[in-house]
């Protein structure tokens, strides 16, 4: 490891993108910025170029239209990112410049966005924290998407496995249901298959430690995290589990220092809340700046926990979701590290297309509501022809 130098100065700046979803009553579409669905799969030939590499700007202009691709070609494009996955270790290497992204959740649309301010990732290094799926309706776009300049870019493209690549948490969540609505159970059980081979963590400059999660109370080196068997579901307990569940406690500036590094966190109901001081160790016995990870909506985008003892945060989180699950009017933000200058750009949530819970079509979800009108005009009826014969008997 070199040595460690932190960054000049944090800036942040707010990114002007086309804002919330505009409600407007129009003969045509509710929202004209959203284009109408196409409906055919893209066509194989499309998909792929003449070297067999995907064409992510193709699949990018197809998903923004709701398309879909054929079952096949999603299988293959599956099959090889995790071919590629698997041939990473524990914890992969990036350098600067670099965009970092947090949590995407499904919300394909504002991955375009984020795709748009930190630039292609043709010409650009990434680094994504996990949690692609689940929440959002289109996290097959999101994923496939990713794969694709994965495929592509193997070197440059940096993603890692958040708590929801899981079967577990896919199947409560709504990520299961989404891939056998737009595809298949064959094509659910191949991406979790693949989420198995994610890495778990990336250093960056020798200076960062990338992680969905947090730290473990197990894991007190790099080569601890690096002998970990992550070709699995995540266990509800231990250093994989830690690494993708954890969170950091927000001690603030000047207040009193929480004495134990590592207590249970009740909040998820797994793992633990790593404290200021446990951060601080970890980053002195593996000569690190800061922990950058993902896994906490975050009102502005992004957050940063009380500083170490060289002036700067501990922990830096980002969640890259604005509007998380249409609720949480929270801002979106990337980190862009060029230089040894750190820029967090913020971004608003982009127009969408709608579905109804569950991926129900309008006849299923409508069948309850006129089935309750149903009966409330049968029961009408019932009531007249009682006071008819009252009446009648009168």
């Amino acid at each position: 490891m070199t040595d460690s130098k932190p960054p000049l100065d944090i800036h942040v700046e707010h990114v002007e993108t086309s804002g919330k979803v505009v409600h407007m009553l129009m003969t045509d579409r509710g929202n004209p910025t959203v284009k109408p669905p196409n409906w055919e799969p893209l066509p194989t030939a499309s998909l792929f170029d003449a070297d067999g590499l995907p064409r992510p700007h193709v699949v990018k202009d197809h998903f923004k239209r709701e398309g879909l691709l054929h079952e096949a070609d999603a299988l293959e494009i599956i099959t090889r990112c995790a071919l590629i996955w698997k041939d990473e270790p524990n914890v992969a290497q990036q350098a600067e410049p670099v965009v970092i992204a947090g949590d995407i959740h499904g919300q394909f649309f504002d991955l375009v966005t984020l795709l748009e301010i930190g630039g292609d990732p043709s010409t650009q290094n990434y680094i994504f924290l996990g949690d692609y799926v689940d929440r959002g309706c289109f996290g097959m776009e999101v994923i496939l998407l990713l794969m694709c300049y994965k495929i592509c870019y193997p070197r440059t493209m940096i993603m890692l496995r958040g708590n929801h690549e899981s079967r577990h948490l896919t199947a409560y969540f709504n990520f299961k249901r989404e891939v056998q609505y737009k595809y298949s159970l064959a094509v659910y059980n191949a991406m979790m298959s693949a989420f198995d081979c994610l890495p778990l963590g990336c250093i960056l400059n020798d200076k960062y430690f990338c992680v969905h999660g947090g730290l473990s109370p197990e894991l007190r080196r790099i080569s601890d995290i690096n002998a970990i068997h992550r070709f699995r579901e995540p266990p509800s307990s231990g250093p994989m589990c830690d690494l993708l569940w954890a969170d950091p406690m927000d001690e603030k500036e000047g207040g009193v220092l929480v004495p134990q590094f590592f207590v249970p966190n009740t909040t998820r109901g797994c793992s633990y809340v790593y404290s200021h001081a446990a951060a601080c160790r970890f980053l002195e016995e593996n000569n690190f700046v800061t922990v950058i990870r993902g896994h906490e909506a975050q009102d502005e985008g992004y957050h940063l926990y009380r500083k170490t003892s060289k002036g700067f945060p501990s922990v830096i989180c980002t969640f890259s979701a604005p509007n998380y699950c249409d609720t949480y009017d929270n801002r979106a933000a990337i980190i862009v590290l060029n230089k040894s200058i750190m820029n967090i750009r913020q971004f608003n949530s982009a127009p969408h297309p709608y579905y109804l819970p569950n991926f129900m079509n309008a006849f299923a979800w409508s069948l309850p509501f006129v089935a309750e009108k149903l009966m409330d005009v049968w029961t009408s009826i019932l009531e007249v022809k009682k006071q008819t014969r009252r009446s009648h008997y009168i």
